[in-house]
């Protein structure tokens, strides 16, 4: 559980909300609302990509990474301009640990300047420190 501390600290950077579990799924739950949650999940699905150890997990995440989000009608298609789409679809046949660096830059880019501010401003946010500060003031004065 989550303390108003580390609530109000989400609103420091996309970093530390991306570094919360809690801030994760209220972020998660903020782009879903806006149609953006396939953002958080390929940061997500790369983050973890980036720490495989086996060489031969390396093509097959790398493959279900591009079919999830980076081809073209890709279930959860990732909004990335063609040239670093395409230089993926080039790569994606001998992929290596940072074949999805650059898209993985931009989607984070999108979410800090774009998402992550309307988040802070949304209802959800306000919402959840309200509840930690309420949650936090009870159990300082019992007697309330």
């Amino acid at each position: 559980r989550s303390n108003a501390g580390e609530t109000m600290a989400w609103s420091e950077s996309v970093d530390t909300v991306l570094a919360s579990k809690d801030g994760l799924a209220a972020f998660r739950t903020f782009l879903k609302s806006e149609f953006s949650e396939e953002n958080v999940e390929f940061w997500l699905a790369c983050e973890d990509f980036k720490k495989t150890k086996s060489s031969s997990k390396i093509a097959s995440k790398a493959q279900k990474i591009y079919s999830d989000f980076i081809q073209a009608d890709a279930p959860k298609e990732i909004n990335i301009d063609f040239h670093t789409k395409d230089h993926i679809s080039q790569n994606i046949s001998e992929p290596t640990l940072s074949c999805f660096d650059d898209a993985q830059r931009l989607i984070y880019s999108l979410m800090a300047k774009d998402s992550f501010p309307r988040f802070l401003r949304s209802e959800e946010y306000k919402e959840l420190v309200k509840k930690q500060q309420n949650g936090n003031q009870k159990r300082w004065l019992p007697f309330l």
